[in-house]
């Protein structure tokens, strides 16, 4: 059964983009706000234990609506660990360059302006 760990306010997290780190059972634990919602992952890189969710958080190129151009979908939700520059989406903590590295993830809930891991 999972434990409800506080993490921060929410008026800590106000912006997207904004993050905060803690130790939740002896894992350093990011919290991410993006797109108005809160998404929590491990802060190590699987690549070679690197302070992942101390890395850039941005957006990423893809194809336009059209299917033919370019777009920059500037919504941060990637996070590139500062050592090596593996990218993982912050969301779902898969890997952006390779589908076969995934950083775990765990739920959060809020209640009453709190933020809260579960694990």
């Amino acid at each position: 059964m999972a434990t409800r760990h506080l993490v921060a306010e929410e008026s800590e997290l106000a912006e997207d983009g904004d993050r905060v780190l803690t130790d939740v059972r002896g894992t350093e634990v990011a919290v991410f706000r993006v797109d108005g919602e809160f998404h929590a992952l491990a802060n190590f890189c699987v690549h070679q234990g690197g302070p992942l969710c101390e890395g850039e958080l941005s957006g990423e190129y893809g194809v336009a609506d059209d299917g033919w151009t370019w777009a920059y979908d500037d919504r941060q939700k990637n996070i590139t660990c500062p050592w090596h520059g593996w990218r993982f989406d912050v969301r779902d903590g898969e890997s952006i360059d390779d589908d076969q590295y995934r950083v775990p993830t765990y739920d959060v809930e809020t209640e009453d302006g709190a933020v809260y891991i579960l694990r």
